[in-house]
């Protein structure tokens, strides 16, 4: 082995030896103490509210054995019910169809049922309430004007009112995570020094469902009351984990 050889031999070791001891040491655990004793609990914090947002939906169903007048009848009536539900106040963009279909109905005492008896042309419209109180009211003008079927009444949150509760639950969550938490340590014998790690949860806020249906308007125009529609309280919720050092 020449010298030059040698040299480089030597060199590359002597490389090989410095890049070694410049390496740190990395735990299992990326970098946290394995002797760190912790105790980790979960749990949800909740609120019950009264929604502050109301969604309706309508339809206006006509009939027809000439497809193009079951479509005119329809937009005609439709239109009314929209300009009596503006007249009450409802924004523009508060109102939006959310379905509009023209469906054959068949004559099944045929020999083959293939047979159209008329067309059933249906357009639905969602109206927004930020008034939830005036849920009855809104659906009575919407059957007086030409609605002959009620669909759906749903009950929500706005984000805003949303987002102004998540704090107040999120807080609940943690004081009980610390309840658990000392229950636990109290239990063993140690006590909290402090926290590791937090995980908050989305805030959950459900929509309530109502079904409805009416089977005509023909007195609704002499109600002497709105139809009377209870919203009921929501409950929000948010889901915490806190992971807490013991000793």
């Amino acid at each position: 082995m020449n010298t030059v050889y040698k040299r480089l031999v030597f060199l590359l070791a002597a490389l090989i030896l410095i890049g070694a001891a410049g390496v740190p040491m990395v735990s299992a655990q990326d970098g946290s103490d394995s002797n760190e004793k912790v105790i980790q609990t979960s749990a949800s914090g909740d609120v019950m509210v009264a929604p502050d947002r109301a969604q309706v939906t309508v339809s206006v169903r006509t009939e027809n054995a000439d497809v193009k007048v079951a479509q005119a009848e329809n937009a005609r009536i439709a239109d009314a019910m929209i300009r009596a539900i503006h007249d009450a106040g409802i924004a523009d963009e508060d109102t939006k169809t959310v379905r509009y279909s023209i469906y054959p109905v068949y004559d099944s005492s045929g020999p083959f049922g293939t047979k159209i008896r008329y067309y059933e042309v249906t357009s639905s419209i969602q109206v927004t309430l930020r008034d939830v109180t005036r849920t009855g009211e809104i659906i009575d003008i919407a059957v007086a004007d030409g609605a002959n079927q009620v669909d759906s009444i749903n009950f929500y949150l706005s984000e805003e009112k949303e987002a102004s509760l998540r704090a107040d639950v999120i807080k609940k969550a943690v004081a009980r995570t610390k309840l658990d938490a000392d229950a636990v340590a109290s239990a063993i014998g140690m006590t909290i020094t402090g926290v590791k790690d937090v995980t908050v949860g989305q805030s959950y806020s459900p929509v309530l469902y109502e079904s409805a249906r009416y089977a005509g308007a023909a007195d609704s125009k002499v109600m002497s009351a709105p139809t009377p529609i209870e919203p009921g309280e929501l409950k929000v919720s948010a889901q915490v984990s806190v992971t807490y050092l013991i000793q």
